[in-house]
């Protein structure tokens, strides 16, 4: 019975024992295949950030990662393994065997949530930031006056997309999309420059684009401005948003050759820039491809949703090329069935969109004006 026992024990430190050197042959291969020797171009291509914006994130989120090393992980592996995951769009157990970041599943995991939690706490709101004061928005206005494709008045263009998830536990009926997919419908506002100025990833798939408008900060920043004077300031959207005085949107249906017309394709063309910035934050960081799902609960999908929002702004900042081959071709027709939906409007009749209407007829008579010098 003893020799039993005995040999039993044995066997459990053996394996304790092997596990242990599985862990140091690990770190060994972390410490002598540092991603940071990796060639510029191919650590770009592996991570979608440069050595240096790497650095600074990691200086700016280090404090935050410090109480993570029970893991054994260095803020600088935490942070290279889940960058790793948003812009590879690797599950979790694929990447946990990378040759290059050979760690354990466990610790992937607790990586990308450490990681992710501090760029939401430390670097959001620093990065993503709508224009609020006078200064910023006669930049911002200034910013689409001067794009190839101009729309004078306006600060950002909006939209929203949807990023698939796993289907949640509670309230599942209220993430399941058109599609047919458990989603989260997330809002955008975009420059001319696909920078983010607000990101809003907290709303389920079921929830149409207006409606997630319509109860936005945002918007009640907008209508502030405007109650305070403001004017000729607005963001621009598509057919499913309701036209308000600080948001203007298309007028379909009218014939070529007519000033509707008109307005309506240089606003179409000046909104663009929104659907090509999906085409890019889905491509860049492929976790958010509309071939991939975010395998985690509601909250954290959007956290890990706002990260990559910060980091896409940091990496126009650090003048990051996008690589226009690979743009998520099958992201541009989910956005356009999306724009079916019906619109929720919140004054159909009078107040804001009667005054809305108004701001949209001058815009109109300028193309009156236009024609007028061109005929003379």
């Amino acid at each position: 019975m003893a020799l039993e026992f005995l040999r039993w024990e044995l066997m459990l430190l053996e394996e304790r024992v092997r596990v242990q050197e599985r862990r140091i042959e690990r770190r060994v291969l972390r410490d002598t295949q540092d991603p940071f020797d990796l060639p510029r171009e191919e650590f770009v291509f592996m991570f979608r950030i440069s050595h240096e914006l790497a650095f600074d994130v990691i200086n700016a989120i280090r404090a935050l990662l410090q109480g993570q090393r029970s893991s054994g992980l260095s803020p600088e592996v935490q942070f290279l393994v889940t960058v790793h995951f948003y812009a590879q769009g690797s599950y979790q157990r694929g990447l946990g065997g990378n040759s290059i970041l050979n760690i354990s599943q466990p610790s992937v995991s607790r990586s990308i949530s450490g990681v992710t939690n501090a760029i939401n706490q430390r670097l959001l709101r620093q990065w993503v930031k709508f224009p609020m004061t006078a200064v910023e928005r006669q930049k911002g206005r200034e910013k689409f006056e001067a794009a190839p494709q101009p729309f004078e008045g306006t600060l950002g263009a909006i939209d929203c997309t949807h990023i698939n998830i796993l289907a949640p536990i509670v309230h599942e009926e209220a993430y399941v999309n058109h599609h047919g997919n458990h989603s989260l419908n997330v809002q955008a506002i975009v420059d001319p420059d696909l920078k983010i100025l607000n990101i809003n990833a907290r709303y389920p798939g079921a929830r149409n684009d207006s409606y997630i408008w319509s109860v936005s900060a945002v918007r009640q920043g907008m209508e502030y401005h405007f109650n305070n004077g403001e004017r000729r300031t607005w963001l621009i959207g598509d057919a499913g948003y309701p036209l308000e005085p600080w948001l203007m949107t298309p007028l379909p249906h009218y014939p070529e050759g007519t000033h509707q017309f008109e307005y309506t394709k240089k606003l179409c063309k000046a909104r663009n820039v929104v659907e090509r910035f999906f085409g890019v934050f889905k491509s860049v960081w492929r976790c958010l491809s509309y071939q991939r799902v975010l395998m985690y609960a509601p909250d954290k999908a959007g956290r890990i949703v706002n990260a990559c929002a910060t980091l896409h702004n940091t990496r126009i900042h650090y003048k990051l090329p996008n690589r226009e081959e690979d743009l998520d071709v099958e992201l541009i027709g989910q956005n356009m069935d999306a724009n079916l939906e019906i619109p929720y409007y919140i004054d159909q009749q009078g107040g804001p969109r009667a005054v809305a209407k108004r701001i949209q007829r001058q815009i109109l008579d300028q193309f009156d004006n236009l024609r007028d010098r061109e005929d003379d």
